[in-house]
Protein backbone atom coordinates (compact mmCIF):
# COMPACT_ATOMS: atom_id res chain seq x y z
CA UNK A 1 0.00 0.00 0.00
CA UNK A 2 1.38 3.44 -0.93
CA UNK A 3 2.50 5.69 1.90
CA UNK A 4 0.21 8.67 2.40
CA UNK A 5 1.78 11.95 1.38
CA UNK A 6 2.84 14.38 4.06
CA UNK A 7 0.72 17.48 4.62
CA UNK A 8 1.13 20.78 6.41
CA UNK A 9 -2.52 20.73 7.47
CA UNK A 10 -2.27 17.18 8.83
CA UNK A 11 0.90 18.02 10.75
CA UNK A 12 -0.56 21.20 12.27
CA UNK A 13 -3.73 19.32 13.20
CA UNK A 14 -1.74 16.60 14.97
CA UNK A 15 0.42 19.15 16.80
CA UNK A 16 -2.61 21.03 18.11
CA UNK A 17 -4.38 17.81 19.08
CA UNK A 18 -1.32 16.68 21.03
CA UNK A 19 -1.65 19.70 23.32
CA UNK A 20 -5.21 18.80 24.24
CA UNK A 21 -8.54 20.63 23.80
CA UNK A 22 -8.45 24.31 22.99
CA UNK A 23 -7.84 26.80 20.21
CA UNK A 24 -5.03 26.08 17.72
CA UNK A 25 -1.66 27.43 18.87
CA UNK A 26 0.89 26.10 16.37
CA UNK A 27 2.03 28.11 13.35
CA UNK A 28 4.16 27.08 10.37
CA UNK A 29 7.32 29.13 9.94
CA UNK A 30 8.03 30.61 6.53
CA UNK A 31 10.92 33.05 6.98
CA UNK A 32 14.45 31.85 6.24
CA UNK A 33 15.90 33.16 9.52
CA UNK A 34 13.36 31.19 11.53
CA UNK A 35 13.67 28.03 9.43
CA UNK A 36 17.34 27.83 10.34
CA UNK A 37 16.34 26.56 13.78
CA UNK A 38 12.67 25.52 13.67
CA UNK A 39 9.82 24.57 11.36
CA UNK A 40 6.80 25.06 13.64
CA UNK A 41 6.27 27.29 16.66
CA UNK A 42 3.72 27.44 19.47
CA UNK A 43 4.18 31.08 20.57
CA UNK A 44 4.80 31.73 24.26
CA UNK A 45 1.74 33.96 24.61
CA UNK A 46 -0.54 31.28 23.15
CA UNK A 47 0.93 28.70 25.54
CA UNK A 48 0.31 31.00 28.50
CA UNK A 49 -3.38 31.00 27.67
CA UNK A 50 -3.38 27.19 27.61
CA UNK A 51 -1.01 26.28 30.47
CA UNK A 52 -0.03 27.88 33.77
CA UNK A 53 2.95 30.20 33.19
CA UNK A 54 3.15 28.80 29.66
CA UNK A 55 4.91 25.65 30.88
CA UNK A 56 4.03 22.62 28.78
CA UNK A 57 3.91 19.39 30.84
CA UNK A 58 6.77 17.00 30.25
CA UNK A 59 4.54 14.18 29.04
CA UNK A 60 3.15 16.45 26.30
CA UNK A 61 6.65 17.40 25.20
CA UNK A 62 7.45 13.72 24.90
CA UNK A 63 4.24 13.11 22.93
CA UNK A 64 5.13 15.93 20.52
CA UNK A 65 8.65 14.59 20.01
CA UNK A 66 7.22 11.16 19.13
CA UNK A 67 4.33 12.48 17.05
CA UNK A 68 3.11 10.16 14.30
CA UNK A 69 0.04 9.74 12.15
CA UNK A 70 -1.25 9.70 8.55
CA UNK A 71 0.24 12.63 6.67
CA UNK A 72 2.17 13.85 9.73
CA UNK A 73 5.79 14.84 9.09
CA UNK A 74 8.35 13.05 11.32
CA UNK A 75 9.62 15.15 14.23
CA UNK A 76 13.30 15.52 15.12
CA UNK A 77 13.01 17.51 18.34
CA UNK A 78 10.65 19.71 20.32
CA UNK A 79 11.96 22.05 23.00
CA UNK A 80 10.96 25.22 24.92
CA UNK A 81 12.63 28.44 23.73
CA UNK A 82 12.17 32.13 24.65
CA UNK A 83 9.84 32.48 21.63
CA UNK A 84 7.73 29.49 22.67
CA UNK A 85 7.67 25.80 21.92
CA UNK A 86 9.97 25.16 18.96
CA UNK A 87 9.71 22.07 16.79
CA UNK A 88 11.98 20.89 14.01
CA UNK A 89 11.27 18.07 11.57
CA UNK A 90 13.52 15.23 10.47
CA UNK A 91 14.47 17.03 7.30
CA UNK A 92 16.25 14.21 5.41
CA UNK A 93 13.23 11.97 6.07
CA UNK A 94 10.84 14.68 4.86
CA UNK A 95 12.95 15.25 1.74
CA UNK A 96 12.86 11.52 1.03
CA UNK A 97 9.10 11.15 1.57
CA UNK A 98 8.24 14.13 -0.61
CA UNK A 99 10.81 13.78 -3.39
CA UNK A 100 10.14 10.06 -3.77
CA UNK A 101 6.54 10.86 -4.75
CA UNK A 102 6.82 14.13 -6.64
CA UNK A 103 3.59 13.76 -8.65
CA UNK A 104 1.52 13.36 -5.47
CA UNK A 105 2.36 16.93 -4.44
CA UNK A 106 0.95 18.46 -7.63
CA UNK A 107 -2.66 17.39 -6.93
CA UNK A 108 -5.25 18.87 -4.52
CA UNK A 109 -5.07 17.83 -0.88
CA UNK A 110 -8.82 17.27 -0.52
CA UNK A 111 -10.59 14.55 -2.51
CA UNK A 112 -13.07 15.37 -5.25
CA UNK A 113 -16.72 15.73 -4.28
CA UNK A 114 -18.80 13.37 -6.44
CA UNK A 115 -21.84 15.02 -7.98
CA UNK A 116 -20.80 18.59 -7.20
CA UNK A 117 -21.66 20.94 -10.04
CA UNK A 118 -20.92 24.60 -10.59
CA UNK A 119 -22.36 26.73 -13.36
CA UNK A 120 -20.11 29.74 -13.95
CA UNK A 121 -21.82 32.64 -15.67
CA UNK A 122 -19.71 35.50 -17.06
CA UNK A 123 -22.06 38.09 -18.69
CA UNK A 124 -19.14 40.12 -20.07
CA UNK A 125 -18.67 37.53 -22.83
CA UNK A 126 -21.93 38.57 -24.50
CA UNK A 127 -20.25 41.76 -25.72
CA UNK A 128 -17.85 42.18 -28.63
CA UNK A 129 -14.11 42.30 -27.84
CA UNK A 130 -13.78 45.92 -28.97
CA UNK A 131 -16.33 46.87 -26.29
CA UNK A 132 -14.78 44.74 -23.55
CA UNK A 133 -13.66 46.98 -20.68
CA UNK A 134 -10.70 46.11 -18.45
CA UNK A 135 -13.03 45.47 -15.51
CA UNK A 136 -14.92 42.98 -17.70
CA UNK A 137 -11.68 41.37 -18.85
CA UNK A 138 -10.90 40.82 -15.19
CA UNK A 139 -14.15 38.89 -14.72
CA UNK A 140 -13.32 36.69 -17.73
CA UNK A 141 -9.86 35.82 -16.39
CA UNK A 142 -11.21 35.20 -12.88
CA UNK A 143 -13.93 32.89 -14.22
CA UNK A 144 -11.46 30.98 -16.42
CA UNK A 145 -8.99 30.48 -13.56
CA UNK A 146 -11.75 29.47 -11.15
CA UNK A 147 -13.08 26.93 -13.65
CA UNK A 148 -9.62 25.36 -14.00
CA UNK A 149 -9.16 25.21 -10.23
CA UNK A 150 -12.57 23.62 -9.69
CA UNK A 151 -12.03 21.04 -12.42
CA UNK A 152 -8.64 20.11 -10.97
CA UNK A 153 -10.51 19.48 -7.75
CA UNK A 154 -12.94 17.10 -9.43
CA UNK A 155 -15.89 19.48 -9.72
CA UNK A 156 -18.06 19.40 -12.86
CA UNK A 157 -18.08 22.93 -14.28
CA UNK A 158 -20.35 24.40 -16.95
CA UNK A 159 -19.45 27.75 -18.55
CA UNK A 160 -22.08 30.23 -19.74
CA UNK A 161 -22.55 32.01 -22.10
CA UNK A 162 -21.38 30.03 -25.08
CA UNK A 163 -19.60 32.66 -27.18
CA UNK A 164 -21.18 33.53 -30.53
CA UNK A 165 -18.98 36.40 -31.73
CA UNK A 166 -16.09 34.89 -33.78
CA UNK A 167 -13.92 37.93 -32.96
CA UNK A 168 -14.45 37.30 -29.24
CA UNK A 169 -13.48 33.65 -29.71
CA UNK A 170 -10.27 34.72 -31.45
CA UNK A 171 -9.47 37.16 -28.65
CA UNK A 172 -10.10 34.49 -25.99
CA UNK A 173 -7.76 32.15 -27.84
CA UNK A 174 -5.10 34.88 -27.76
CA UNK A 175 -5.61 35.15 -24.00
CA UNK A 176 -5.51 31.35 -23.65
CA UNK A 177 -8.95 31.36 -22.08
CA UNK A 178 -10.74 28.06 -22.53
CA UNK A 179 -14.40 28.93 -23.18
CA UNK A 180 -17.09 27.14 -25.21
CA UNK A 181 -18.44 28.44 -28.50
CA UNK A 182 -22.15 28.60 -29.32
CA UNK A 183 -23.68 26.12 -31.74
CA UNK A 184 -27.24 27.47 -31.58
CA UNK A 185 -29.27 29.88 -29.47
CA UNK A 186 -31.44 28.37 -26.73
CA UNK A 187 -35.18 28.75 -27.25
CA UNK A 188 -36.88 31.32 -25.01
CA UNK A 189 -40.45 30.51 -26.14
CA UNK A 190 -41.60 29.04 -22.80
CA UNK A 191 -40.03 31.84 -20.79
CA UNK A 192 -41.66 34.38 -23.08
CA UNK A 193 -45.08 32.88 -22.38
CA UNK A 194 -44.54 33.04 -18.62
CA UNK A 195 -43.23 36.59 -18.88
CA UNK A 196 -46.27 37.77 -20.84
CA UNK A 197 -48.52 36.40 -18.10
CA UNK A 198 -46.61 38.38 -15.48
CA UNK A 199 -46.20 41.68 -17.31
CA UNK A 200 -49.62 42.02 -19.03
CA UNK A 201 -50.91 44.49 -16.46
CA UNK A 202 -47.60 46.32 -16.37
CA UNK A 203 -47.88 48.15 -19.68
CA UNK A 204 -51.60 49.06 -19.36
CA UNK A 205 -52.27 48.77 -23.05
CA UNK A 206 -49.59 51.22 -24.09
CA UNK A 207 -47.53 50.58 -27.20
CA UNK A 208 -44.13 49.12 -26.31
CA UNK A 209 -40.90 49.42 -28.23
CA UNK A 210 -39.82 46.38 -30.24
CA UNK A 211 -38.13 43.75 -28.08
CA UNK A 212 -39.75 45.01 -24.83
CA UNK A 213 -42.51 42.90 -23.26
CA UNK A 214 -43.28 45.15 -20.30
CA UNK A 215 -42.31 45.82 -16.71
CA UNK A 216 -42.24 43.37 -13.84
CA UNK A 217 -42.30 44.31 -10.16
CA UNK A 218 -39.43 42.72 -8.20
CA UNK A 219 -39.86 44.47 -4.86
CA UNK A 220 -42.01 41.73 -3.36
CA UNK A 221 -39.46 39.10 -4.35
CA UNK A 222 -36.64 41.14 -2.84
CA UNK A 223 -38.55 41.32 0.44
CA UNK A 224 -39.15 37.55 0.33
CA UNK A 225 -35.41 36.93 0.04
CA UNK A 226 -34.87 38.89 3.24
CA UNK A 227 -33.09 42.12 4.04
CA UNK A 228 -29.79 40.36 4.73
CA UNK A 229 -29.64 38.70 1.31
CA UNK A 230 -27.69 41.62 -0.15
CA UNK A 231 -29.98 42.73 -2.98
CA UNK A 232 -29.89 46.43 -3.80
CA UNK A 233 -32.68 48.32 -2.02
CA UNK A 234 -33.39 50.26 -5.23
CA UNK A 235 -34.49 47.13 -7.07
CA UNK A 236 -38.14 47.68 -7.88
CA UNK A 237 -39.21 47.26 -11.50
CA UNK A 238 -37.46 45.29 -14.21
CA UNK A 239 -37.92 46.06 -17.89
CA UNK A 240 -38.42 42.60 -19.41
CA UNK A 241 -36.86 42.36 -22.87
CA UNK A 242 -36.36 39.64 -25.44
CA UNK A 243 -32.60 39.82 -24.80
CA UNK A 244 -33.07 39.19 -21.08
CA UNK A 245 -35.27 36.19 -21.79
CA UNK A 246 -32.67 34.86 -24.22
CA UNK A 247 -30.04 35.07 -21.48
CA UNK A 248 -32.31 33.26 -19.01
CA UNK A 249 -33.12 30.58 -21.57
CA UNK A 250 -29.43 29.82 -22.06
CA UNK A 251 -28.83 29.67 -18.31
CA UNK A 252 -31.80 27.36 -17.82
CA UNK A 253 -30.74 25.13 -20.70
CA UNK A 254 -27.22 24.83 -19.28
CA UNK A 255 -28.60 24.05 -15.84
CA UNK A 256 -30.91 21.28 -16.99
CA UNK A 257 -28.76 19.55 -19.58
CA UNK A 258 -25.26 18.70 -18.40
CA UNK A 259 -22.84 16.70 -20.54
CA UNK A 260 -23.48 12.96 -20.31
CA UNK A 261 -19.97 12.31 -18.97
CA UNK A 262 -20.24 14.98 -16.23
CA UNK A 263 -21.55 12.59 -13.57
CA UNK A 264 -23.27 9.27 -14.34
CA UNK A 265 -26.92 9.19 -13.38
CA UNK A 266 -27.30 12.96 -13.17
CA UNK A 267 -26.81 14.15 -16.74
CA UNK A 268 -29.87 15.59 -18.38
CA UNK A 269 -32.02 15.39 -15.25
CA UNK A 270 -33.90 18.65 -14.59
CA UNK A 271 -34.96 17.51 -11.13
CA UNK A 272 -31.41 17.01 -9.90
CA UNK A 273 -29.84 19.77 -12.02
CA UNK A 274 -31.27 22.66 -9.99
CA UNK A 275 -30.86 21.12 -6.55
CA UNK A 276 -27.27 19.92 -6.81
CA UNK A 277 -25.87 22.89 -8.72
CA UNK A 278 -24.33 26.13 -7.51
CA UNK A 279 -24.71 29.04 -9.94
CA UNK A 280 -21.98 31.67 -9.68
CA UNK A 281 -22.40 34.91 -11.61
CA UNK A 282 -18.92 36.46 -12.10
CA UNK A 283 -19.52 40.15 -12.81
CA UNK A 284 -17.80 43.50 -12.50
CA UNK A 285 -19.04 45.97 -9.91
CA UNK A 286 -20.50 48.07 -12.75
CA UNK A 287 -22.66 45.12 -13.85
CA UNK A 288 -23.80 44.05 -10.38
CA UNK A 289 -27.14 45.88 -10.34
CA UNK A 290 -28.21 44.48 -13.72
CA UNK A 291 -27.14 40.97 -12.69
CA UNK A 292 -29.29 41.17 -9.55
CA UNK A 293 -32.26 41.98 -11.77
CA UNK A 294 -31.53 38.94 -13.91
CA UNK A 295 -31.16 36.78 -10.79
CA UNK A 296 -34.58 37.82 -9.47
CA UNK A 297 -36.24 37.58 -12.89
CA UNK A 298 -35.03 33.98 -13.14
CA UNK A 299 -36.58 33.17 -9.77
CA UNK A 300 -39.81 34.92 -10.78
CA UNK A 301 -40.36 33.28 -14.15
CA UNK A 302 -39.06 29.73 -13.60
CA UNK A 303 -40.52 27.40 -10.97
CA UNK A 304 -37.34 25.35 -10.74
CA UNK A 305 -34.87 28.21 -10.84
CA UNK A 306 -31.71 27.40 -8.86
CA UNK A 307 -32.00 28.20 -5.18
CA UNK A 308 -28.25 28.61 -4.82
CA UNK A 309 -27.29 31.64 -6.88
CA UNK A 310 -24.20 33.55 -5.77
CA UNK A 311 -22.58 36.68 -7.15
CA UNK A 312 -18.79 36.99 -7.35
CA UNK A 313 -18.24 40.71 -7.75
CA UNK A 314 -14.90 41.89 -9.15
CA UNK A 315 -13.69 45.32 -8.10
CA UNK A 316 -12.92 48.17 -10.50
CA UNK A 317 -9.73 48.40 -12.56
CA UNK A 318 -7.84 51.71 -12.42
CA UNK A 319 -5.08 52.40 -14.94
CA UNK A 320 -2.08 54.66 -14.31
CA UNK A 321 -0.31 55.95 -17.41
CA UNK A 322 -2.84 54.58 -19.90
CA UNK A 323 -2.69 56.05 -23.44
CA UNK A 324 -6.39 56.85 -23.17
CA UNK A 325 -9.05 57.12 -20.46
CA UNK A 326 -11.13 54.22 -21.81
CA UNK A 327 -8.60 51.53 -22.68
CA UNK A 328 -10.32 48.42 -24.03
CA UNK A 329 -9.18 44.84 -23.42
CA UNK A 330 -7.77 44.37 -26.97
CA UNK A 331 -5.88 47.67 -26.68
CA UNK A 332 -4.44 46.49 -23.38
CA UNK A 333 -3.28 43.24 -24.97
CA UNK A 334 -1.69 45.03 -27.94
CA UNK A 335 0.05 47.46 -25.57
CA UNK A 336 1.59 44.66 -23.49
CA UNK A 337 2.50 42.64 -26.58
CA UNK A 338 4.35 45.62 -28.07
CA UNK A 339 6.25 46.05 -24.79
CA UNK A 340 7.27 42.39 -24.76
CA UNK A 341 8.55 42.59 -28.35
CA UNK A 342 10.44 45.79 -27.61
CA UNK A 343 12.06 44.36 -24.48
CA UNK A 344 13.15 41.21 -26.34
CA UNK A 345 14.61 43.27 -29.20
CA UNK A 346 16.66 45.30 -26.71
CA UNK A 347 17.82 42.13 -24.98
CA UNK A 348 18.66 39.96 -27.98
CA UNK A 349 19.00 42.48 -30.78
CA UNK A 350 17.11 42.47 -34.06
CA UNK A 351 13.40 42.34 -34.74
CA UNK A 352 12.45 39.01 -33.21
CA UNK A 353 8.75 39.77 -33.66
CA UNK A 354 9.20 38.82 -37.33
CA UNK A 355 10.74 35.46 -36.39
CA UNK A 356 8.06 32.70 -36.40
CA UNK A 357 9.98 30.82 -33.70
CA UNK A 358 9.45 33.74 -31.31
CA UNK A 359 5.83 34.50 -32.19
CA UNK A 360 4.48 31.88 -29.79
CA UNK A 361 6.87 32.96 -27.01
CA UNK A 362 5.86 36.63 -27.29
CA UNK A 363 2.20 35.66 -27.16
CA UNK A 364 2.69 33.57 -24.02
CA UNK A 365 4.75 36.29 -22.31
CA UNK A 366 2.11 38.92 -23.11
CA UNK A 367 -0.68 36.76 -21.70
CA UNK A 368 1.42 35.86 -18.65
CA UNK A 369 1.97 39.55 -17.95
CA UNK A 370 -1.74 40.29 -18.24
CA UNK A 371 -2.93 37.34 -16.16
CA UNK A 372 -0.51 37.96 -13.32
CA UNK A 373 -1.50 41.63 -13.28
CA UNK A 374 -5.21 40.90 -13.34
CA UNK A 375 -5.23 37.93 -10.96
CA UNK A 376 -2.60 38.79 -8.33
CA UNK A 377 -5.09 41.02 -6.48
CA UNK A 378 -8.09 39.49 -4.72
CA UNK A 379 -11.00 39.78 -7.18
CA UNK A 380 -13.18 41.64 -4.70
CA UNK A 381 -10.58 44.42 -4.32
CA UNK A 382 -9.88 47.40 -6.56
CA UNK A 383 -7.07 46.75 -9.02
CA UNK A 384 -4.45 49.30 -10.04
CA UNK A 385 -2.60 48.71 -13.31
CA UNK A 386 0.75 50.33 -13.96
CA UNK A 387 1.65 50.13 -17.63
CA UNK A 388 5.33 51.02 -17.34
CA UNK A 389 7.90 48.94 -19.24
CA UNK A 390 9.46 47.68 -16.01
CA UNK A 391 6.40 45.54 -15.33
CA UNK A 392 7.27 43.19 -18.19
CA UNK A 393 10.96 42.79 -17.29
CA UNK A 394 12.38 39.38 -16.41
CA UNK A 395 14.10 41.13 -13.50
CA UNK A 396 10.84 42.40 -12.03
CA UNK A 397 10.21 39.85 -9.32
CA UNK A 398 6.43 40.33 -9.25
CA UNK A 399 5.73 39.97 -12.96
CA UNK A 400 4.42 37.06 -14.97
CA UNK A 401 7.47 37.45 -17.20
CA UNK A 402 9.71 36.77 -14.20
CA UNK A 403 7.84 33.53 -13.49
CA UNK A 404 8.09 32.42 -17.12
CA UNK A 405 11.78 33.34 -17.16
CA UNK A 406 12.48 31.02 -14.23
CA UNK A 407 10.37 28.33 -15.84
CA UNK A 408 12.70 28.58 -18.86
CA UNK A 409 15.76 28.45 -16.60
CA UNK A 410 14.56 25.14 -15.20
CA UNK A 411 14.02 23.79 -18.69
CA UNK A 412 17.53 24.86 -19.69
CA UNK A 413 19.02 23.18 -16.63
CA UNK A 414 17.45 19.80 -17.40
CA UNK A 415 18.23 20.10 -21.09
CA UNK A 416 21.87 20.81 -20.21
CA UNK A 417 22.00 17.72 -18.01
CA UNK A 418 20.45 15.61 -20.76
CA UNK A 419 22.94 16.83 -23.38
CA UNK A 420 25.89 16.28 -21.05
CA UNK A 421 24.67 12.79 -20.17
CA UNK A 422 24.41 11.92 -23.86
CA UNK A 423 28.02 13.09 -24.28
CA UNK A 424 29.13 10.83 -21.45
CA UNK A 425 29.93 13.62 -19.01
CA UNK A 426 27.33 12.40 -16.51
CA UNK A 427 25.77 8.98 -15.86
CA UNK A 428 22.07 8.36 -16.35
CA UNK A 429 19.77 9.43 -13.53
CA UNK A 430 19.73 6.70 -10.85
CA UNK A 431 16.56 5.31 -9.22
CA UNK A 432 15.11 7.79 -6.75
CA UNK A 433 15.17 5.12 -4.06
CA UNK A 434 18.98 5.08 -4.24
CA UNK A 435 19.41 8.83 -3.62
CA UNK A 436 20.92 10.08 -0.36
CA UNK A 437 18.61 12.90 0.74
CA UNK A 438 20.85 13.81 3.68
CA UNK A 439 22.99 15.61 1.07
CA UNK A 440 20.28 18.30 0.88
CA UNK A 441 21.37 20.55 3.71
CA UNK A 442 21.43 24.01 2.11
CA UNK A 443 18.85 26.35 3.66
CA UNK A 444 17.59 27.27 0.18
CA UNK A 445 16.78 23.61 -0.48
CA UNK A 446 14.63 23.31 2.64
CA UNK A 447 12.96 26.63 1.79
CA UNK A 448 11.93 25.29 -1.63
CA UNK A 449 10.52 22.09 -0.20
CA UNK A 450 8.91 23.35 3.02
CA UNK A 451 7.42 26.59 1.69
CA UNK A 452 6.61 25.60 -1.87
CA UNK A 453 6.39 21.87 -2.61
CA UNK A 454 4.96 20.50 0.64
CA UNK A 455 2.10 23.07 0.96
CA UNK A 456 1.15 23.03 -2.74
CA UNK A 457 -1.68 20.44 -2.48
CA UNK A 458 -3.33 22.58 0.21
CA UNK A 459 -2.98 25.65 -1.99
CA UNK A 460 -4.67 23.88 -4.90
CA UNK A 461 -7.60 23.03 -2.65
CA UNK A 462 -7.87 26.58 -1.31
CA UNK A 463 -8.05 28.09 -4.80
CA UNK A 464 -11.11 25.90 -5.49
CA UNK A 465 -12.96 26.80 -2.28
CA UNK A 466 -16.34 28.48 -2.72
CA UNK A 467 -18.28 29.04 0.49
CA UNK A 468 -21.75 28.48 -0.90
CA UNK A 469 -23.24 27.89 2.57
CA UNK A 470 -22.59 31.43 3.81
CA UNK A 471 -25.73 33.60 4.02
CA UNK A 472 -26.28 36.39 1.55
CA UNK A 473 -26.02 36.92 -2.15
CA UNK A 474 -22.28 37.43 -2.50
CA UNK A 475 -19.46 34.92 -2.59
CA UNK A 476 -15.69 35.32 -2.45
CA UNK A 477 -12.93 33.41 -4.22
CA UNK A 478 -9.18 33.18 -3.65
CA UNK A 479 -8.08 33.42 -7.26
CA UNK A 480 -5.12 35.62 -6.28
CA UNK A 481 -3.40 32.83 -4.35
CA UNK A 482 -1.90 30.98 -7.31
CA UNK A 483 -0.20 34.03 -8.85
CA UNK A 484 1.27 35.07 -5.51
CA UNK A 485 2.47 31.54 -4.86
CA UNK A 486 4.17 31.20 -8.26
CA UNK A 487 5.91 34.55 -7.82
CA UNK A 488 7.26 33.51 -4.41
CA UNK A 489 8.30 30.10 -5.72
CA UNK A 490 10.17 31.80 -8.58
CA UNK A 491 11.91 34.15 -6.16
CA UNK A 492 13.01 31.27 -3.91
CA UNK A 493 14.18 29.21 -6.87
CA UNK A 494 16.00 32.15 -8.48
CA UNK A 495 17.85 32.92 -5.25
CA UNK A 496 18.90 29.29 -4.87
CA UNK A 497 19.81 28.82 -8.56
CA UNK A 498 21.96 31.96 -8.61
CA UNK A 499 23.87 30.83 -5.54
CA UNK A 500 24.23 27.06 -5.99
CA UNK A 501 25.70 25.31 -9.04
CA UNK A 502 23.61 22.25 -9.71
CA UNK A 503 25.66 20.68 -12.53
CA UNK A 504 29.11 21.80 -11.41
CA UNK A 505 31.01 23.75 -8.79
CA UNK A 506 31.30 27.44 -8.09
CA UNK A 507 34.20 29.61 -9.20
CA UNK A 508 35.30 29.88 -5.58
CA UNK A 509 35.58 26.12 -5.32
CA UNK A 510 37.41 25.91 -8.62
CA UNK A 511 40.15 28.41 -7.69
CA UNK A 512 41.17 26.28 -4.72
CA UNK A 513 42.02 23.24 -6.82
CA UNK A 514 45.48 22.22 -7.92
CA UNK A 515 46.48 21.75 -11.56
CA UNK A 516 45.91 17.99 -11.39
CA UNK A 517 42.36 18.53 -10.10
CA UNK A 518 41.36 21.22 -12.57
CA UNK A 519 37.83 20.94 -13.89
CA UNK A 520 37.21 20.70 -17.56
CA UNK A 521 35.06 23.67 -18.57
CA UNK A 522 32.42 23.45 -21.24
CA UNK A 523 30.72 26.71 -22.15
CA UNK A 524 27.32 26.42 -23.70
CA UNK A 525 26.67 29.28 -26.10
CA UNK A 526 23.15 30.58 -25.76
CA UNK A 527 21.01 33.34 -27.15
CA UNK A 528 19.51 34.41 -23.86
CA UNK A 529 20.04 34.60 -20.13
CA UNK A 530 18.32 31.31 -19.47
CA UNK A 531 21.65 29.65 -20.28
CA UNK A 532 24.92 30.44 -18.58
CA UNK A 533 28.45 28.99 -18.67
CA UNK A 534 28.28 25.49 -17.22
CA UNK A 535 31.16 23.92 -15.34
CA UNK A 536 31.53 20.20 -15.85
CA UNK A 537 33.84 18.09 -13.78
CA UNK A 538 35.50 14.87 -14.82
CA UNK A 539 33.50 11.85 -13.64
CA UNK A 540 33.81 11.85 -9.83
CA UNK A 541 31.11 9.54 -8.44
CA UNK A 542 31.31 10.96 -4.91
CA UNK A 543 30.12 14.33 -6.28
CA UNK A 544 27.32 12.95 -8.43
CA UNK A 545 25.19 12.05 -5.41
CA UNK A 546 24.58 15.68 -4.43
CA UNK A 547 24.00 16.69 -8.05
CA UNK A 548 21.34 14.02 -8.55
CA UNK A 549 19.52 14.76 -5.31
CA UNK A 550 19.45 18.47 -6.18
CA UNK A 551 18.12 17.67 -9.62
CA UNK A 552 15.38 15.59 -8.01
CA UNK A 553 14.44 18.56 -5.81
CA UNK A 554 14.25 20.80 -8.85
CA UNK A 555 12.17 18.19 -10.67
CA UNK A 556 9.61 18.68 -7.91
CA UNK A 557 9.90 22.46 -8.27
CA UNK A 558 9.32 22.10 -12.01
CA UNK A 559 6.29 19.85 -11.47
CA UNK A 560 4.71 22.33 -9.07
CA UNK A 561 5.51 25.29 -11.31
CA UNK A 562 4.04 23.64 -14.40
CA UNK A 563 0.90 22.62 -12.52
CA UNK A 564 0.45 26.14 -11.20
CA UNK A 565 0.88 27.63 -14.68
CA UNK A 566 -1.69 25.17 -16.05
CA UNK A 567 -4.19 26.54 -13.50
CA UNK A 568 -3.69 29.89 -15.24
CA UNK A 569 -3.87 28.49 -18.76
CA UNK A 570 -0.18 29.19 -19.38
CA UNK A 571 2.16 26.68 -21.07
CA UNK A 572 5.73 26.31 -19.75
CA UNK A 573 8.43 27.93 -21.87
CA UNK A 574 11.75 26.23 -22.64
CA UNK A 575 13.56 29.49 -23.39
CA UNK A 576 13.01 33.24 -23.44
Amino acid sequence: MATRRLGVGETLGALNAALGPGSPVWIKETRTRHLRSRDFLAPHRALQARFDDGQVPEHLLHALACLQGPGVAPVLRCAPTPAGLSLQLQRPAVFERVLSAVAAYATPALPALPGQRVLLHCPALRSSPCALRLSQLRTVLVADHLARALRAHGVCVRLVPAVQDPHMLTFLQQLRVDWPAASERASSHTLRSHALEEVTSAHDGRTLSPGILGRLCLKELVEEQGRTAGYDSNLDNCLVTEDLLSVLAELQEALWHWPEDSHPGLAGSPDTGTDSCLVVHVVSCEEEFQQQKLDLLWRKLVDKAPLRQKHLICGPVKVAGAPGPLMTAPEYYKFRHAQVCKASALKHGGDLAQDPAWTEIFGVLSVATIKFEMLSTAPQSQLFLALADKNISTKGTKSGTFVMYNCARLATLFESYKCSMEQGLYPTFPPVSSLDFSLLHDEGEWLLLFNNILPFPDLLSQTAMLDCTAPGLHITARTEMMCKFLVQLSMDFSSYYNRVHILGVSAQQKTGLGHAERYRVKTKEAEDETSRPLLFQEPRPHRFGQMFVRLQLLRAVREVLHTGLAMLGLPPLSHI
